[in-house]
């Protein structure tokens, strides 16, 4: 703020600028000058040297820099070790890793195992999903091990996005020239491997879930970025093609060709989907028949042996069911919702983004945005209940795959490079520096004085990350970088979810909320 005047004193001093003067002294300096002038200018700051802003990067600058940094023996040794070392084992502060253990006073009595693996493959959150619905399966076959086909759901959530994408490609093709934003950022990722909880939601709703042993993953579920490549580089060909004749179609004279025109359109869409649906079945194999009974031969945690022969839907309704609701953990997919922290953005508005999807005809993405506060009671009150926490996160900050901790002070920047970084939440969500990138599952945390100190987390790297799998989350971190859990209405206050009735505040499709994790 501005500086602080006496004139009694004959002085200005500007605070925490470092500068003050007496006039005499500023008389000496600069020359005299009348007593008239004095009056009109005692409180003109002396004169600065105009410096023009460097456009261009000068050699002569950096070497001085170089210079400057080289000069101090800690800057010396800082290029030793970082220049050969990751930053995690150079700069780890010790103190935050020593408190970050896997301790916790509140934890659900069944977690679910084995802890899963996504692979070179973006699924983290048909992972952190089906680790949320096995819990209850478990519970109820008494399963001592169990895992969810994660390739099954991941199988049609490729062809049905293929489909979402082509029919926004035909809606916006009269509406929005190929160069326009919208336009391109439908383009640049089609059939992301990401995806969102309403996204799971519409695949179990329409088919259904299976067990791991009857569709496990293959190759290409493991490592899917050839897979998409293919589909990406054919969806593209395909969408131009359908922006054409959609143009067609709504710009043709006479009925009769416009008539022509949307059955040339329409059997070359499915044309288009039969060929993705192709390149899918050939890289992930053909899937169990969502309608056909598939059996099931298991042994339960005693070694007793069973045979089940149910449906996918009926396999997955027993999820939803009010038996395995109330007795096994169950959870209720329907009424299931996301919470999100986007301080950007109003509290207690309902969100949604842009022609953001998975299914036509599907359940819509929807955000109940909320502060933290919220979104902390609600995550213990579902896990003092007993049941996981589905969440999503940006979890390559502050954090280290190795020892599974995902703390702000896990890192010492300032010893290691002169810095700290200084942005808000919001300011990164503006930038670009932050958005939802991974999804796991809360599965306990550690309450003292009424508030959360730390988070247990299932991840879906395999039990070579972390403490054979399981990482740590402190609070301050999840205040920065936790974005949503998916929450059971009976555990949130009803103005909370009576937010869910609210027209939603849509986001544009480029929006970082938008971002699928």
């Amino acid at each position: 703020m501005g500086g602080a005047v006496s004139k009694e004193e004959g002085f200005i001093s500007k605070e925490k600028s470092g500068y003050s003067f007496t006039q005499e002294s500023h008389a000496k300096r600069y020359g005299r000058i009348s007593q008239d002038s004095l009056a009109v200018n005692e409180l003109a700051p002396p004169p600065y040297e105009i410096k023009e802003r460097v456009v261009t990067l000068p050699l002569s600058a950096t070497k001085q820099w170089e210079s400057s940094l080289l000069s101090e023996p800690k800057n010396r040794l800082a290029i030793s070790a970082l220049s050969a070392n990751p930053i995690s084992s150079i700069l780890t502060n010790q103190a935050a890793a020593t408190a970050d253990t896997q301790t916790f006073n509140i934890k659900i009595p069944f977690e679910g195992g084995p802890i899963t693996n996504q692979r070179s493959s973006g699924r983290c959150w048909l992972f952190a999903s089906t680790n949320v619905f096995r819990v209850a399966i478990m519970k109820r076959y008494n399963l001592k091990d169990f895992e969810l086909s994660q390739a099954y759901l991941f199988y049609w959530d490729k062809i049905e996005k293929a489909n979402w994408f082509l029919e926004q490609i035909i809606d916006t093709a009269t509406t929005h020239e190929l160069d326009d934003r919208l336009v391109q950022t439908l383009f640049s990722d089609p059939i992301s491997d990401g995806g969102q909880w309403d996204m799971v939601s519409n695949l179990v709703e329409k088919y259904g879930l299976v067990p791991q042993v009857l569709y496990p993953d293959g190759y290409n579920a493991k490592n899917s970025s050839k897979m998409d490549w293919l589909i990406t580089a054919k969806l593209r060909e395909q969408a131009l093609e359908l922006r054409k004749l959609a143009t067609t179609a709504a710009t043709a004279a006479e009925e009769t060709s416009a008539r022509r025109a949307q059955l040339m359109l329409s059997l070359a869409k499915e044309r288009f989907m039969q060929e993705i649906h192709s390149i899918v079945t050939i890289m992930l194999g053909p899937v169990p028949d969502p309608q056909g009974k598939f059996q099931w031969d298991f042994y339960d945690a005693n070694g007793k042996f069973h045979q089940l022969q149910l449906t996918p839907k009926q396999f997955a309704a027993s999820l939803s069911s009010k038996q395995g609701v109330q007795t096994c953990g169950g959870v209720n997919l329907s009424a299931m919702f996301s919470l999100v922290n986007d301080p950007r953005n109003e509290y207690g508005r309902l969100l949604t983004v842009d022609r953001l999807g998975n299914m036509v005809g599907g359940r819509g993405i929807t955000y109940v945005n909320v502060d933290m506060s919220t979104i902390k009671s609600a995550a213990i009150n579902m896990l003092k209940a007993g049941y996981p926490v589905f969440f999503g996160c940006d979890v390559g900050k502050f954090s280290d795959s190795a020892t599974g901790i995902m703390d702000l002070d896990l890192f010492d920047l300032t010893l290691g490079f002169n810095i700290s970084l200084g942005m808000d939440k919001a300011q990164r969500l503006q930038t670009g520096e932050s958005s939802m990138t991974h999804a796991m599952v809360l599965t306990a945390v550690q309450v003292e004085n009424g508030e959360p100190v730390r988070w247990r987390v299932q991840n879906s790297w395999g039990e070579t990350a972390g403490d054979k799998g399981w990482f740590v989350m402190s609070d301050k971190w999840a205040d920065q970088f936790l974005y949503q859990i998916v929450v059971d209405p009976r555990f949130v206050a009803k103005e909370v979810s009576d937010i869910l009735k609210q027209d939603a505040l849509v986001l544009p499709r480029w929006d970082p909320m938008g971002v699928l994790a």
